[in-house]
């Protein structure tokens, strides 16, 4: 692995310390901070409008639509910067990071201007409407319904786990268009209007007291035919450019620990002298965000060799859900009987930290990943892939 930038890259590293040295907001916050979530959201989009402004809202998206075309290199430089200045994972990613790849991949040109500058400069936020209560693992046993009624799809069903629905203008939704098929057929891809009558976006608190993630309830809901992205039945195959995009998302959540302040934590607490056990567990979490700094430096040096990563997604989604557990368990045990306290930042990332374990793809199925995909064992048993829909068993 080459760990130094190229010319280029560094060329590009300080263009990007300019500009945010220049705009970056002092004041940021993230679903995890315990700060007032909708405050947090206006802050979000505010910066993203910024960026926008500026061309830097979306950088590897085609300059023909409002990008500057750059590759995954320049976007992970651009990252790590804005990490360091507290900036980092935004709200909106779900828009900028996966809807906006997925319609320029798969949309038709109108839907492409009509959805992607809105997208682009915060005017319209999306979410994601994908996972439901039988199938969040196992995404392909999705059991919402979309029937053909002349010119619209009428959808019935229920989807969880929809972070941010209830801001969002717009939704991506998969919905089972044909039944008789095995599940990974079948499946049709939409653009929803969350303003459409029959929607229903119920909050899920979480035990952190807040509610970043919701459940929505579809019930006789119409999307015109033209909102379909790719064809009938094939929106398994736009639902993998979805995935793909927000599993890479999820690998570099690692800015969301502040190992320095942790580090400071068990050393006040401590009266200035930690014991071995703590000391023992700070550097365990020390080596778990290297080796996480390392995975995404392993990823970056095939990028920049043109070589598409294969199991390293799952690899690094894997250590971080296993990081910030260890360290969000270190700073209760360094709080003692404050633990008990809230509202506070470590309490309140101990509280969100078991969400890492299953947001974009539980860590058991990230496991069979690696084990396919790396060690080269046998799938597990999948016959019920070959079987139709309707024929399958349902609990």
């Amino acid at each position: 692995m080459d760990f130094q930038d190229s010319p280029s890259e560094a060329a590009f590293r300080a263009e990007a310390v300019a500009f945010l040295d220049a705009h970056a907001p002092t004041e940021f916050g993230s679903y995890t901070s315990g700060d007032d979530q909708e405050l947090v959201f206006r802050r979000h989009v505010a910066w993203q409008q910024e960026l926008a402004r500026h061309g830097w809202g979306a950088l590897t998206w085609p300059e023909a639509f409002g990008g500057r075309g750059k590759g995954p290199i320049e976007q992970i430089i651009w990252n790590e910067e804005q990490n360091r200045r507290g900036v980092g994972h935004s709200m909106l990613q779900v828009g900028i990071g996966m809807v906006g790849p997925t319609l320029i991949a798969h949309g038709t040109e109108a839907q492409q201007q009509r959805y992607l500058s809105p997208l682009l400069h915060a005017e319209e936020v999306w979410c994601q409407l994908f996972s439901e209560p039988g199938a969040g693992s196992d995404l392909a046993s999705l059991a919402t319904r979309a029937v053909r009624d002349d010119d619209d799809w009428v959808v019935n069903g229920q989807k969880t786990w929809c972070s941010g629905a209830q801001h969002a203008e717009f939704g991506i939704l998969i919905a089972r268009t044909d039944p008789s098929v095995p599940k990974h057929q079948g499946i049709t891809y939409f653009l929803l209007d969350m303003g459409t009558p029959g929607i229903e976006v119920r909050p899920l608190v979480e035990m952190t007291g807040e509610a970043h993630f919701n459940e929505v309830f579809l019930n006789d809901v119409r999307i015109p035919d033209s909102a379909r992205i790719g064809p009938r039945h094939g929106g398994w195959a736009v639902t993998q450019t979805t995935l793909m995009n927000e599993r890479m998302a999820m690998g570099g959540l690692s800015n969301l620990l502040h190992f320095d302040e942790l580090k400071a934590l068990v050393i006040e607490k401590a009266g200035g002298h930690p014991g071995a056990l703590q000391r023992d567990e700070l550097a365990r979490v020390y080596t778990d965000l290297r080796c996480l700094e390392l995975l995404n430096a392993r990823v970056v040096s095939k990028l920049g060799r043109g070589v598409i990563p294969t199991a390293e997604s799952s690899v690094m989604k894997l250590a971080l859900a296993r990081l910030m557990t260890r360290a969000n368990e270190l700073a209760m045990q360094a709080l003692g009987p404050e633990a008990l306290l809230r509202p506070g930042y470590w309490q309140n990332e101990f509280l969100f930290a078991p969400a890492f374990h299953i947001a974009g793809g539980t860590s058991e199925v990230q496991k069979n990943v690696c084990a396919e995909r790396v060690l080269g064992l046998p799938r597990e048993d999948s016959r019920d892939r070959e079987l139709p829909f309707d024929e399958l068993p349902r609990s």
